[in-house]
């Protein structure tokens, strides 16, 4: 059940709120620049570059599920950085993860070639996989409750949503990387560039994070005495079921993603497929994420004003009927057109999504067991998304691309039947009362009638 923020977190947030948010966003970018990088390789490169004795369905089977095991490691990373974060501090843990991820990508841009090693080649490649899917499991809960508890009562969705901007910049960016490395380098650089540049914002992230105060109610805990001791058996034992709703929740987002994005890249890619380039199909997508940038923001100040429910009923039902209109869209190989099913899946069908789990994942939570409770959700749903590209690939040679179309709407569906099921956590009720909050500490009189 959500609390009511307590004092150190005021009306007007702290001090710090906009610094906190804009420095955890900055971290989020260079973890999805990383991570998301690796599935951008996996659709264009690495069926080729490591798994080359496979036949051409069977290299990018491999490669996605060299993909999926990152995913599948987040949840482990979840787990201890909300250990860690309810026990010790969110600040170590978002300074950790970050230096963690920065040392695996720059290892990925350095691995050596199938044709170099042999089989120790894909081996490398996952050994490296598992430490950026731990890393990067430990960022989210860390960046975002960082923002929601430094954020004014009244604006968490939106600073929340300046944090979960982060990813489409980070995304902007690793695309960006290898449109530009695509066109520019031949194909021995063309992928480890990208990684390799990731060295000079993990430096960057490090200096920014280390600035960041710790979070005031984390602080509150602490001076109260009220850490929890083992905060995962705490929010398993009294709060499982809100965990489960957030896992579902999260499902809609981050494995329809999978579908959209990192399965239709491939899918672009395939010579079975509709003739579209892959200047075209990344221009694509980084056009989406530049336009997702502004829209995860706006999404996050729509549930200020709404509730965080409508928003994300809202993103769901778009989803759960966007699945065959993608296809036959993207179908068409006209640039166009291939652009627009970019633009819808990743703006709107994502980032509604997005924008909203900040602040509504950590009201679902109390403050002494929060980053374990939304680490634990959103990690869990990352083993689903990240096995998704391998999931749509086998529907996809067997039944052709319906099965991809309808696999996205299912995840729909679920995310639909899930906000249903969860509660409002920001309705007109809370929403009156933190007004009233915030003219109280603005030294304005509050009408009665505004109470009611």
């Amino acid at each position: 059940m959500a609390a009511s923020p307590p004092p150190a977190q005021s009306a007007q947030g702290s001090p710090e709120r906009l610094r906190v948010a804009i420095g955890c966003g900055v971290g989020a970018t260079i973890e999805t620049y990383d991570f998301i990088g690796f599935g951008t390789a996996a659709a264009l490169y690495f069926g080729d570059v490591f798994f080359p004795d496979s036949d051409p369905l069977s290299a990018t089977l491999l490669s996605f599920a060299t993909l999926g095991i990152g995913f599948a490691a987040r949840p482990l990373g979840g787990i201890i950085a909300g250990h860690l974060g309810d026990r010790v501090g969110r600040k170590p843990v978002l300074v950790g993860s970050l230096l963690l991820m920065g040392v695996a990508t720059v290892l990925i841009g350095c691995l050596p070639t199938y044709q170099m090693v042999g089989v120790w080649a894909p081996v490398l490649l996952v050994a490296v996989r598992v430490v950026q899917g731990l890393a990067f499991g430990a960022e989210w809960g860390g960046a975002i409750l960082m923002t929601f508890e430094h954020a004014p009562w009244r604006r968490r969705g939106l600073y929340t949503g300046i944090t979960q901007a982060g990813f489409p910049v980070g995304l902007l960016l690793a695309n960006l990387a290898f449109l530009i490395s695509r066109h520019t380098l031949d194909d021995t650089w063309a992928w480890r560039v990208p990684f390799l540049l990731s060295a000079v914002l993990i430096a960057v992230g490090i200096f920014i994070r280390l600035k960041i105060d710790e979070s005031p109610q984390f602080e509150e805990l602490k001076e109260a005495g009220d850490v929890a001791k083992n905060p995962l058996w705490e929010v398993v034992r009294e709060d499982w079921r809100g965990v489960l709703r957030a896992f579902c929740l999260r499902i809609a987002e981050t494995a329809g993603y999978a579908v959209s994005v990192t399965f239709v890249l491939s899918y672009l890619n395939d010579d079975q497929a509709p003739d579209v380039s892959s200047g075209v199909s990344l221009t694509a997508l980084v056009t989406a994420a530049a336009l997702g940038i502004a829209a995860t923001t706006c999404w996050g100040l729509l549930s200020d004003r709404v509730g965080r429910r409508p928003v994300y009923l809202l993103g769901c039902t778009v989803t759960l009927l966007w699945g065959v209109p993608l296809f036959l869209l993207v179908n068409t190989a006209t640039a166009a057109l291939v652009l627009v099913a970019f633009v819808i899946s990743y703006a709107i069908c994502q980032n509604s999504l997005a924008g909203v789990q900040g602040a509504w994942f950590c009201e679902l939570f109390a403050t002494r067991t929060r980053t374990a409770g939304t680490s634990l959700a959103y990690q869990l749903s990352a083993v689903v998304s990240g096995f998704t590209p391998m999931i749509a690939t086998a529907l996809y040679s067997a039944v052709g691309w319906t099965g991809p179309a309808l696999l996205f709407s299912f995840y729909g569906l679920l995310g639909l039947v899930a906000a249903l099921l969860t509660r409002e956590t920001w309705d007109a009720t809370e929403r009156r009362q933190a007004d009233a909050a915030a003219q109280t500490a603005a030294g304005t009189a509050v009408p009665a009638a505004q109470l009611r």
